[in-house]
């Protein structure tokens, strides 16, 4: 499918559809392109805009992702989108729950809305099986801390794959390619339909998690079996690529109230708080 042919989203549409008798979302914009949503949100919180802001880009020229990559996404091909959140009452050491809450909602609006099945790889990738047989990363999210505040940016490729920014480093050191939902299998798929259902499953376990009796518990809400049951990551073996350069190779087994991964090697147990994971074959 060329870009011509790619139908575009319906900002005045989407935002009734998602608007409307949320709990959560208090405005949707959607805009032809920009450098970066997460960038305009991150301003947006800083200047005190209330939580549950969504802002959709068809065109995003300086995407970004975790540890300084940056790519760009063409009108039409993807699903970029950043939301604004302020978890007052989650304590800040459990907020890092929210990268893969995240990827819990993707999961699900994605299965919903296309069948195609996917998988979560901790911390921040949805992964799909392309038509060929081989994994790929079809959704990245990133989520930054803004002073009281936390923007989730999400792209998940549609109906190709983002390019690489110029002088950036690969999209992924995950050691996996990028897929799109039309690579994995599924048909044509209206984009907006998928927004407003990862929308919605993000608003289902955001407000479980962060208003809850007890805010930020994943496992007493429900999040982290919802989490474990996606996560392909653990039961396998890995390879962690740490900040600073260091690694950790073992196996990964589970996951604390603070979204670290537990990884087991021959030198005994760690809690990883960051890193790239490579799932080793």
């Amino acid at each position: 499918m060329t870009s011509d042919q790619r139908v575009l989203l319906d900002g005045g549409q989407l935002r009734t559809s998602v608007l409307a008798g949320s709990g959560l979302w208090s405005d949707l914009a959607v805009v032809a392109e920009t450098g970066s949503t997460n960038e305009d949100l991150a301003a947006a919180a800083r200047a005190g805009a209330p939580e549950g802001r969504v802002l959709v880009a068809e065109r995003q020229t300086n995407g970004r992702g975790r540890l300084g990559r940056s790519w760009v996404s063409e009108p039409g091909a993807a699903l970029t989108f950043s939301v604004l959140l302020r978890p007052a009452a989650v304590p800040p050491a459990r907020r890092s729950w929210l990268p893969l809450l995240a990827g819990v909602a993707v999961a699900a609006g994605v299965r919903a809305q296309t069948g195609v099945e996917v998988a979560l790889k901790w911390p921040n990738d949805v992964l799909a099986r392309a038509s060929a047989g081989s994994t790929g990363k079809l959704a990245g999210i990133l989520a930054e801390q803004v002073a009281d505040a936390i923007v989730v940016g999400i792209g998940l490729n549609v109906t190709a794959v983002p390019s690489s920014a110029p002088g950036s480093p690969a999209l992924s050191a995950s050691g996996l390619p990028p897929v799109s939902l039309a690579g994995a299998g599924a048909g044509p798929t209206d984009r907006g339909a998928l927004l407003v259902a990862i929308l919605r499953e993000l608003e289902y376990w955001y407000l479980r998690w962060a208003g809850g009796e007890s805010p930020g518990d994943a496992a007493a809400c429900g999040l982290k079996a919802a989490y474990l049951r996606s996560c392909s990551t653990l039961g396998r073996d890995v390879r962690v690529e740490l900040p600073g350069g260091a690694g950790l190779l073992g196996r990964a087994s589970d996951v604390d109230q603070a979204g670290r991964l537990l990884v087991t090697g021959p030198d005994g147990a760690e809690w990883v708080s960051a890193g790239d994971v490579i799932h080793v074959r």
